[in-house]
């Protein structure tokens, strides 16, 4: 009593604001439950298993910790289920998943020697009583982040939708291609429901996130409500409804209504789909849901190193799946478990480890690969009093929690218990790995993903532009006229129109799929693309430029995207029911680019002058015809331009109306001059500096599109030799601004060795699971699930990663 005495000091009473860790350790995934037990730092509050507590008394020096262990308590079999109440976990009326009740013991343990005492006890002194109480009495931090995520309250109807004015400002929301009106985020958009301005959202406090031109356009303007776009689907209940007066979210039942103000009809859709609660509860009978999942075979469960499962807590599949194929990479693996222990990082990490990447990567990466964690769960045998493996044996698997707040606390989303894109969370966990990661590191894992895209961009002229950019993934469309099953297709399409016309349903086992080769999806990457009213600083005039894209370098492992979601008009978002013949070996050697050839012409710099600038151009087909009628040929360029190039009768209709003008004879940079440049407004001048672009080249770009924002960012964007600032553009003068010497490179031969699918309608709502080859077989990883594949799903994935083979 004496030792603990005089480590007083080292003890402290938490506050109701101090966050106490006490499910799981910081280094690991040990709990009360685990042999060991838990021990609680009675200073900071962080928790330790029995391995890893001398590491933070060695840092620390904090001697004195609450020791927390848990053992089963026998339950009768016939104990009744209580019906919920809630939708939640957890909590009272919440589900009861029928889990074993156990005993908690506790004890003060004081370090280096392990003295133990016990707890309660009237002995002890009165600040480690408090202390020690208030421990075991609070909410743990890592439980009220669970309950506060899966609580589910309930939406309020918005004082502001009802009787919401919308302006009638001749607003219509195109069906992508969104931006934010004041500046360049093209994502955490917003739709005011009022004036239809879209505006990025709030900023996060880490600098990350929107810019806070939203919530700026509310307080300027008043207007209540916006949505977030993105989360619009047929559930329009699920669409994420903001009251900036109310702060908070909520429902607005007009909220079809308020959408086709702007062009967003959802009313036909509604009658007709079934909600995405009701969709995600069809799939689960539906073939694909138990294909991917491979349901209702007998798949032999394995365990071991490099096969631990991770626990969903709640909707978190496609954080689960992700993690599975990256760490079963070769650079994630050396960086974060062969070549860094646990107490290396512990020691690098900061006084709180739970809010650190590096440490909770690795925390991560531990569990994942050592195998500790992969065994079998273990039942109480009733009859024997022994404990022995149950007969279809699976595992607990390891919560990824920490990991989950830590790499969520840049973006808000995925701390959410919603399903989330598997995609966007892929791209944010790499941008997160390589903001911690020194560049010139040798083990900097997310550059092995890591490679460069070179578009050229062949003018008229004969002349070329080269632009360059990098990525982590490459994103394919899916060229369904590719199709290598035409015949099939026209058969069953026959097949269903009959059944449709007898009133009957075609069964699952009828449907045939659209099978498009994966060679083709690549082939369609590097095909010729047009570039309509491209300005051409040879030619200074706009004209139709071709574009090729190719890779400069290929990275360790490549990441391929299959744009499966598509959206249809009226907005209706729509999963191409379609399967991608893959092979196990793919050779990308014909997609490198060949950069800057000898003998091609580089595009000038330059930008086109405010005289060349004002003139408008016609569309010389309709200017063609016209002319054949007998027209002048400058009376049917100004025809053309009058009417916006609508077409050839329009521009006859405005022609016979003003051959009598007394300017039709003048010269279209005088009769169709838009004012000069000095005539700009300068407010929509400043827009587009906030963009980025220089001002020059702003004034320039809104005098060529009349005043028009977003005319004249298309503009700049279509012509890449406008501002050498807002384009990666190589021309006579200038040299790439995007580097590839540091990024990896060989080969074009990549191997198949991961795939994550995915089942539901959007990526917003389903499920996700991973297939991997692990020592030469399929493996099977859903959830904690870890089994051998028997049929992987290797036409069904929606990010497919290859491995770069050795030569």
């Amino acid at each position: 009593m004496d030792l603990l005495r005089s480590n007083l000091s080292r003890v402290r009473i938490p506050e109701p604001t101090n966050r106490i860790y006490k499910q799981e350790c910081c280094l690991s995934f040990e709990t009360p439950r685990s042999e060991g037990g838990l021990f609680i730092d009675m200073c900071t509050f962080l928790a330790f298993g029995k391995d890893y507590v001398g590491w933070n008394y060695e840092k620390t020096g904090n001697p004195v910790y609450l020791h927390i262990k848990q053992t089963k308590k026998s339950v009768p079999e016939d104990r009744p289920s209580k019906k919920p109440t809630l939708l939640a976990i957890g909590v009272d009326g919440g589900f009861d998943n029928n889990e074993p009740e156990y005993e908690e013991t506790h004890s003060i343990i004081i370090l280096p020697d392990y003295v133990s005492l016990p707890f309660p006890s009237v002995e002890l002194p009165e600040k480690v009583r408090l202390a020690a109480d208030a421990i075991i009495l609070a909410e743990g931090a890592e439980r009220k982040e669970q309950l506060a995520a899966w609580t589910l309250d309930k939406k309020q109807t918005s004082a502001y939708a009802v009787n919401l004015q919308q302006i009638n400002n001749g607003v219509i929301i195109p069906r992508s291609g969104w931006k934010c009106a004041k500046c360049e985020k093209r994502d955490n958009l917003w739709l005011n429901l009022t004036d239809g301005m879209i505006l990025c959202g709030r900023k996060n406090w880490d600098g990350t996130g929107g810019k806070n031109h939203a919530i700026e356009h509310y307080k300027e303007t008043g207007y209540p409500l916006a949505v977030k776009l993105g989360t619009i689907t047929a559930d329009l209940e699920a669409a994420d409804v903001f009251s900036y007066p109310e702060d908070d979210s909520v429902l607005d039942p007009l909220l079809a209504q308020h959408l086709a103000f702007f062009g967003i009809d959802f009313s036909s859709l509604q009658k007709t789909e079934m909600t995405t609660a009701e969709r995600e509860l069809d799939q689960n009978t539906n073939f694909d849901w138990n294909r991917i999942q491979e349901s209702g075979q007998e798949v032999d469960p394995i365990f071991g190193p490099g096969y631990t499962g991770l626990v969903n807590l709640g909707n978190s599949c496609y954080l689960a799946a992700t993690m599975q194929v990256v760490f079963s990479t070769e650079s994630f693996a050396l960086r974060y478990y062969v070549n860094q222990s646990l107490k290396e990082a512990f020691k690098v990490a900061p006084a709180d480890p739970t809010v650190d990447l590096n440490m909770q990567l690795t925390k991560l990466a531990h569990g994942l690969l050592s195998g500790k964690y992969s065994v079998p769960v273990l039942e109480d045998n009733a009859n024997a009093n022994v404990t022995t493996p149950t007969t279809t044996a699976k595992q607990e698997g390891i919560p990824p929690r920490m990991f989950k707040a830590v790499i969520a606390a840049s973006h808000p989303e995925f701390t959410s218990m919603r399903q989330q894109d598997a995609l966007e969370f892929f791209l944010h966990f790499l941008d997160q790995v390589e903001r911690v990661n020194p560049a010139n590191s040798v083990l900097h894992p997310a550059r092995s993903f890591k490679f460069g895209i070179e578009d050229r961009i062949l003018c008229s002229s004969g002349k070329v532009a080269y632009n360059r950019r990098h990525d982590y993934i490459l994103s394919l469309n899916i060229p369904l006229h590719e199709a290598t099953n035409k015949g099939e297709l026209e058969a069953f399409n026959k097949l269903k129109a009959e059944k449709l016309a007898e009133g009957k349903e075609v069964s699952g086992d009828e449907i045939v799929r659209p099978r498009v080769p994966l060679e083709a999806c690549l082939a369609n990457f590097s095909a010729p693309e047009e570039i309509h009213d491209f300005y051409s600083t040879a030619l200074k005039a706009k004209t139709t430029a071709l574009k090729t894209a190719g890779l400069t370098s290929f990275p360790d492992y490549l990441v391929l995207h299959m744009r499966k979601f598509v959206m249809e008009t009226g907005w209706v978002p729509k999963k191409l029911d379609v399967y991608i013949d893959v092979p196990d070996i793919i050779d990308i050697s014909q997609m490198r680019s060949k950069g800057h050839q000898v003998g091609e012409e580089l595009l000038p710099d330059g930008v086109p002058s405010e005289e060349e600038s004002s003139i408008p151009s016609a569309n010389e087909d309709i200017v063609a015809q016209l002319v054949s009628m007998g027209f002048n040929h400058l009376h049917c360029q100004k025809a053309a331009i009058s009417t916006s190039n609508a077409g050839i009768e329009e521009a006859m209709n405005w022609l016979l109306s003003h051959m009598d003008d007394p300017d039709i004879d003048n010269p279209i940079s005088e009769g169709h001059s838009s004012g000069t440049l000095s005539n700009i407004d300068q407010s929509k001048v400043d827009t587009l500096i906030s963009f980025g672009f220089q001002e020059e080249i702003a004034r320039k770009a809104l005098k060529a599109s009349g005043g028009d924002i977003e005319k004249a960012t298309d503009w700049i964007f279509s012509n890449p030799d406008a501002s050498v600032s807002s384009m990666e553009t190589t021309t006579s003068n200038t040299q790439p601004v995007t580097s590839d010497a540091a990024l990896p490179d060989g080969g074009g031969r990549y191997r198949l060795i991961g795939i994550v699918s995915h089942i539901g309608t959007s990526t917003q709502c389903g499920h996700y699971v991973a297939h991997i080859v692990k020592d030469g077989r399929w493996v099977i990883f859903n959830d904690n699930k870890v089994a051998a594949s028997i049929n992987p799903p290797k036409d069904m994935g929606y990010l497919y990663f290859f491995e770069r083979l050795r030569s």
